[in-house]
């Protein structure tokens, strides 16, 4: 039975890839921060079958200890800061998480058990002001927010231990993927929990900020699987994960409504656009300033040929499923008084 670590996994990823290799028949742990309320999140309906280690990415110590218990034959390093908006007012928390944290995490695989398998969680927003349009492996960097620069610390970092210490080591690039799971700060999450409200009659309007930002979404549950792929290979290397389609926020708002069978009808520009409920008339969608970033990434689009070709990986659920699925469940939470 092979062992697997895996840091944040009460996170979205973290749940969907711990159902995953549970499947698969591994014994899976996973690192918790201790809390005054344990709170196992998205892993909830599972936490009798995880073994839990207490510890934190900011304490090489604890995740040493964390190795040592697991003798994990596959680490995925999940945690992170990844509120992209947080990373302005945190800048030092996220780079000590998100940066520091995967050396740490190396660190620790480097001295406990040195032949274990290591997938560190890139992104997309490594990008950044993009420098190619569509963004593959080789496409040059140039993150817009602390936490895209934290992230490409932490990326590279992983490619340094790879080369420098012949640890198994990879990065999965991961363009946007959301799910049901995901947190209610993003504005996926942010806008179907809207549309419930509003369809229920439990929220006037939704407010947003850049509706032009273009980014490429995919599901959490289908990338997972990449991550689980990558770990799998003679070689260890290095993929963009993503569909290579790119929808501004305002596609997925209005995907997501029509979805709760209301249809927006848009006026305006820039801070002054609005969406109506075409069938009422009512304003349900606004431009508000204060959700804008201080340097905005305004297009995202992956190329999966790299990891199709070499790992067989395919995405299965549609950007369409992808939507209906979380306006759905977020009606049905909503419906029965489910909501968290």
């Amino acid at each position: 039975m092979k062992k697997a670590l895996i840091t944040g996994i009460t996170g979205q990823d973290g749940s969907y890839l711990s159902e995953l290799l549970l499947e698969k028949g591994y014994e899976v742990y996973g690192i918790m921060r201790r809390k005054s309320v344990v709170d196992y999140g998205n892993v909830e309906h599972i936490k009798d079958k995880i073994n839990f280690i207490y510890a934190d990415m900011t304490d090489v110590i604890s995740l040493i200890n964390a190795m040592k218990i697991s003798q994990a034959d596959e680490v995925y390093n999940l945690a992170a800061q990844s509120f992209v908006a947080t990373s302005w007012e945190q800048p030092l928390a996220t780079a000590d998480i998100d940066a520091l944290g995967v050396t740490n995490m190396l660190e620790a695989i480097r001295t406990v058990k040195p032949d274990a398998r290591f997938y560190q969680a890139s992104t997309s927003e490594m990008f950044g002001l993009v420098q190619e349009i569509p963004q593959k492996e080789t496409t040059p960097f140039y993150p817009r927010s602390p936490y895209g620069v934290a992230k490409l610390y932490g990326h590279w970092i992983t490619k340094n231990y790879r080369e420098s210490y012949n640890l198994y080591a990879c990065s999965g690039i991961l363009f946007n993927h959301e799910s049901e799971r995901r947190g209610k700060e993003f504005v996926t999450r942010k806008i179907t929990d809207a549309v419930a409200k509003i369809k229920l009659g439990k929220l006037d309007c939704l407010e947003l900020g850049n509706l032009d930002s273009k980014r490429d979404w995919g599901h959490s549950m289908d990338y997972v699987k990449a991550m689980w792929l990558m770990l799998q290979q003679d070689e260890p290397d290095d993929y963009v994960i993503a569909t290579n389609e790119t929808r501004t926020v305002r596609e997925f708002v209005d995907a997501a409504f029509n979805c709760a069978g209301i249809e927006i009808e848009w006026n305006g520009s820039g801070i002054n656009e609005f969406g109506k409920d075409k069938a009422t008339g009512k304003t349900i969608v606004k431009v508000n300033p204060k959700f804008f970033r201080p340097a905005e990434v305004d297009i995202l689009i992956g190329d999966p040929a790299k990891a199709e070709n070499k790992l067989g990986w395919r995405r299965e659920i549609s950007f369409n499923e992808l939507v209906e699925r979380m306006v759905k469940n977020d009606i049905y939470l909503l419906s029965n008084g489910l909501e968290k």
